[in-house]
C-alpha cells in the first residue's frame, strides 16, 4: 500500500500484517515519523517527537516477529501520550513553562501497559496547562490546530493526540478526560474517544484518588481500535482506591450480540446545561438514532426536567485549579496561561459550603443518571453543542456562538454534554456522527451503565457499520 493508505490503516489491521511478517514495524514507524515531520509545522500537535527511541524499538519489535516471540494486541502501533503522562526519560511539561525542565523518571502505569501490547511510543502530545480547557494552546508552546481546518481548535485537553491521530500521524492517542478532554477532541477532529467507568482504568497520578473525575482513555478512527486500547489500558492499580474495587468490564449483553435491537431502549437528550444546539448537529444526532432504530431499537426523547449542577460542576473544576496552582503564583503568574488564571481567580472566590454542596450534587446527579439508566440501557446525546471553535477563542472570557446566538462560556455553551459524566463516573464514548454544514465533523455520544464499556462500544460499532467514517480524510 502506499505511504498515505499505511498513515490511515487502523491500529487493528497494521497488528496483524506485522504479526503475518507483512509489514516491517522498523518502516511503518520510519512512515509515521516522517509524516509527522511534515505535518507538526502546521498542526503544532506535538511538544516532544521520540524518533530515536521509536527507531529503536521498532527495531527491537521487528527481532521478535522474526525469533517468533508472543505478541501482543498493539505490537509495533505508534501511539501518542498526552504531555499529562509521564514517558521515561521524556519531559512532562503538563502543558506549562512551569514543567519546563521536568523529565519524567519513569513510565506511568498506563505507558507500562501499552508498552506490554507492544504498542510503540513516538512523541508527546500538546495539552493546554494542566488540562484546564477545551481548546488546546498555551504561552509556552503555541497553538495546535485541528487537520479539518487549520483555523479550528482539534479540541481540549487532548487535542494534540487528537489532531495527530486525525492527521495519520499514529492510530491511536492515549488521552485523558476531567470534563469532556478525550470527547471533545473526539468530537472537533473526526474520532472515537472512549472516556471509561470510574475505576476501570486506574488514575495513578490523580491527587485526589477518592474524589476522582479524571479518566484516561484511547483515541482513534475506528471502534476496534478503541476497544483494543481499552482492554490495555483496564485493570486495578494499588495506587487508585477506586480501581481496586472497580467494575469489573461486563461481558456483552446478549440483546447486542446481533444487529436485531429489537430488546434495545436508547434515552435521547437534546440539551443539558446548553440553551441550544446547533442545526447540523442536530439533523446528525437525529440520523444517528435512526440508524439504531432502523436497527430496531426503542428511542424516546427525554423530556423530564434535570439538574446538570453546571454551577456546582464549575465550583469543583475551578476550586480545585484555586488550590493546586496557588503554590506556583508567586514565581509563574507571568507566564501562566490567562485562562488557567481566570479559573483560578473564579475558584478561589467559591466557599468552603460551595465545594460541600458541589459535592453533594454529584451525588444526585449520579443517582438521577441511575435512574435514567434502570430504564433505558443507554443514553445518548450529542457530544459538542457545534462543530469546532475557531483557534483565538478565549475560553475563559468568549461566548460560544450557534446560528448567531450567544450561548454561554464553553463548558455551557458547548461542552455541556461532556462533564456530568466526569462527575457520575458512566462510561461515554464520542464517535462521529457525519459532517456540518462548514465541512468539520460532528459527533454523537453514548453513555451506559457502570462497567458496560462493551455494550457501548458494540452499539457505537453497529453505527459505524451502518454510517462508515473512517474512510474519511482530512487534508491538511
Amino acid at each position: 500500500m502506499s505511504d498515505t493508505d499505511l498513515l490511515f490503516t487502523p491500529a487493528a489491521k497494521a497488528a496483524a500484517l506485522i504479526r503475518d511478517r507483512k509489514l516491517s514495524p522498523v518502516e511503518y514507524v520510519d512512515v509515521v515519523l516522517k509524516a509527522i515531520d511534515r505535518a507538526q509545522p502546521k498542526l503544532n500537535c506535538f511538544r516532544v517527537v521520540m524518533a530515536e527511541e521509536a527507531r529503536r524499538d521498532a527495531k527491537k519489535a521487528e527481532e521478535a516477529v522474526a525469533r517468533g516471540e508472543k505478541l501482543g494486541p498493539l505490537h509495533g502501533i505508534p501511539v501518542s501520550i498526552k504531555d499529562l503522562v509521564d514517558v521515561k526519560g521524556v519531559h512532562t511539561r503538563h502543558g506549562s513553562a512551569i514543567f519546563e525542565d521536568n523529565v519524567a523518571q519513569a513510565d506511568d502505569v498506563l505507558v507500562q501497559r501499552l508498552r506490554a501490547a507492544g504498542a510503540i511510543v513516538v512523541g508527546k502530545a500538546t495539552t493546554p496547562e494542566f488540562g484546564v480547557k477545551g481548546l488546546t494552546d498555551g504561552p509556552s508552546f503555541g497553538v495546535t490546530r485541528n487537520p479539518w481546518n487549520l483555523d479550528r481548535t482539534p479540541g481540549g485537553s487532548s487535542g494534540g493526540g487528537a489532531a495527530a491521530v486525525a492527521a495519520g500521524l499514529g492510530p491511536i492517542s492515549l488521552g485523558t478526560d476531567g470534563a469532556g478532554s478525550i470527547r471533545g477532541p473526539a468530537s472537533c477532529s473526526g474520532l472515537v474517544g472512549l472516556k471509561p467507568t470510574l475505576g476501570a482504568v486506574p488514575a495513578d497520578t490523580t491527587r485526589d484518588a477518592f474524589g476522582n473525575n479524571v479518566f484516561a482513555g484511547p483515541l482513534s478512527r475506528t471502534i476496534t481500535d478503541a476497544a483494543i486500547m481499552h482492554s490495555v489500558l483496564v485493570g486495578p492499580s494499588d495506587k487508585d482506591p477506586w480501581s481496586l474495587s472497580g467494575p469489573s468490564q461486563q461481558p456483552l449483553s446478549p440483546k447486542l450480540a446481533g444487529r436485531d435491537l429489537s430488546s434495545v431502549r436508547i434515552g435521547y437528550i437534546e440539551l443539558t446545561a446548553n440553551p441550544r444546539i446547533a442545526a447540523d448537529v442536530r439533523a446528525n444526532t437525529r440520523a444517528s438514532l435512526a440508524a439504531w432504530e432502523a436497527m430496531g431499537a426503542m428511542v424516546e426523547e427525554v423530556t423530564e426536567k434535570i439538574d446538570w449542577i453546571e454551577y456546582e460542576g464549575r465550583v469543583l473544576y475551578q476550586a480545585n485549579f484555586a488550590v493546586f496552582c496557588a503554590q506556583y503564583l508567586p514565581k509563574w503568574q507571568n507566564q501562566m496561561d490567562p485562562v488557567t488564571l481566570a479559573f483560578m481567580d473564579r475558584g478561589a472566590k467559591f466557599s468552603l459550603a460551595d465545594f460541600r454542596n458541589a459535592q453533594f450534587a454529584r451525588t444526585a446527579l449520579f443517582r438521577k443518571i441511575q435512574s435514567l439508566l434502570a430504564r433505558y440501557d443507554f443514553l445518548v446525546t450529542p457530544t459538542n453543542a457545534r462543530t469546532a471553535l475557531d483557534v483565538t477563542h478565549d475560553a475563559a472570557n468568549d461566548e460560544v456562538v450557534i446560528d448567531g446566538v450567544k450561548c454561554g462560556i464553553t463548558r455551557q455553551g458547548w461542552t455541556s454534554y461532556q462533564y456530568p459524566f466526569n462527575l457520575t463516573g458512566h462510561p461515554a464514548l464520542a464517535l462521529p456522527s457525519g459532517f456540518g454544514t462548514d465541512g468539520l465533523p460532528t459527533s454523537v455520544q453514548i453513555v451506559g451503565r457502570w462497567g458496560a464499556e462493551t455494550d457501548v462500544l458494540r452499539l457505537g460499532a453497529l453505527l459505524e457499520d451502518a454510517q462508515p467514517w473512517a474512510q474519511h480524510r482530512p487534508s491538511i
